[in-house]
């Protein structure tokens, strides 16, 4: 069969990131993609529907050297009206005049690495991620049989998990339960061990989507701010970094708490199943209302620009998508909890949405590879068959 050589337009990309390898049917085809397409992407990548879809493209393209991009000549190609191209050009100008010698571009924007590599310059991200690429995978919250023990991991003894936590060795061979939540495999169960474990500060939890990361977080949360009267819990906040929100959420309408809802919809949706579970009529300003409304005294949805003056204490802390955080944001967000603080980590590497962060530099990544070891900080990777529910395992095993 003859070689095909495809030319691939943004729409292609942005359906299947993936598509490339199928296109290319092993090595039996070229696929090459127009310079135009690029800056398609970059305007694209900020895109509240399609930004994460294109952060998926535009990752598979830097990964792959045999994919072809068509430069139309390096003065057409680049346009001053864009930032990223003054930056090659520039680069280039200087270069040609003998004022930089092999220049190296550093830089983690992804568009700008292709781009680069279009126009013959060398170009690295920040090396200072690269020993921790995905550490929050790598480390499960397990060690393997021969392994140096860290504080409050696990590992397997005759089938059972065995936990060494701040109380020294301690077989896990009962079930939690949290607000009325059950885990579904054992996974979860060790997670809820850490998540209701009074001698143990951070948490941070790593999966794909559908393993009940958030859900049992909440549970936990209810659990440990609404039990009992005399715990040091008063209060959860929840805390989402939406890379998407930037400057728009100054034109949403009403508070914070309205602005922030349509991208937390669903922590919304999970607070009422957990309340029909078991009721926490505490957490609502009237639980008798048809239209359940958060009672801010209890439950807060704060912007991550909102925390960094705060003083958190006495509350239990819940970071959402934390791969969506830089190492700067990660610090100044964790420096913010104060005494009687439990704060929990949760995201997928594998899932970067940020134009700027990676799978090794993004803030889950850092809190594993910085924090594991340390006393007060446990972390776990969520897996098993058994997710949200059967269609999502189905999805899973697939791997749609």
């Amino acid at each position: 069969m003859a070689e095909k050589r495809f030319v691939l337009d943004t729409n292609v990309l942005i359906e299947n990131p993936r598509c490339i390898a199928s296109l290319r049917n092993g090595q039996e085809n070229k696929i090459h993609v127009p310079y135009t397409v690029l800056s398609e992407l970059d305007k694209l990548k900020k895109d509240a529907r399609i930004g994460h879809v294109v952060s998926q493209a535009v990752h598979t393209l830097l990964g792959d050297d045999l994919v072809r991009i068509m430069d139309p000549g390096f003065a057409r190609s680049l346009d001053d009206d864009c930032y990223d191209d003054r930056i090659l050009k520039e680069i280039g100008h200087a270069a040609l005049n003998g004022n930089l010698d092999q220049p190296i571009l550093i830089t983690n924007d992804r568009i700008l690495q292709l781009k680069a590599r279009v126009h013959g310059i060398p170009c690295e991200e920040y090396r200072d991620s690269d020993p921790f690429r995905s550490a929050s995978q790598r480390y499960t919250g397990f060690v393997e049989e021969g392994e140096p023990p860290v504080p409050n991991c696990f590992s397997w003894e005759s089938g059972t998990p065995v936990f060494n936590g701040p109380d020294g060795l301690k077989a896990i061979a009962y079930q939690h339960e949290a607000w009325g939540v059950r885990p579904r495999n054992v996974y979860q169960n060790l997670a809820l061990e850490l998540l209701l474990h009074p001698g143990i500060d951070l948490v941070s939890i790593q999966s794909e989507a559908g393993y009940g990361k958030t859900f049992l977080s909440l549970a936990a949360a209810l659990l440990l701010t609404l039990e009992k009267k005399d715990n040091p819990y008063h209060k959860i906040y929840l805390v989402k970094p939406v890379v998407e929100i930037g400057s728009k959420l100054g034109y949403l309408p009403g508070d914070v708490e309205e602005k922030m809802l349509p991208y937390v919809r669903y922590v919304h949706d999970l607070l009422l199943k957990l309340h029909e579970l078991r009721p926490a009529n505490r957490l609502f300003l009237d639980p008798s209302a048809g239209n359940l409304r958060l009672n801010p005294k209890r439950f807060e949805v704060q912007p991550i620009a909102f925390i960094r003056g705060m003083n958190i204490e006495n509350a239990v802390v819940i970071i959402d998508e934390m791969q969506n955080l830089s190492r700067n944001e990660t610090r100044a967000l964790l420096t913010r909890m104060g005494e009687g603080v439990k704060c929990v980590c949760l995201g997928d590497t594998r899932q970067v949405d940020h134009p700027y962060l990676n799978e090794s530099n993004n803030g889950l990544n850092w809190v594993v590879r910085k924090l594991k070891g340390y006393p007060n900080y446990a972390h776990m990777v969520l897996r098993g068959e058994r997710s949200r529910g059967p269609i999502t395992d189905m999805v899973i095993k697939s791997k749609l």
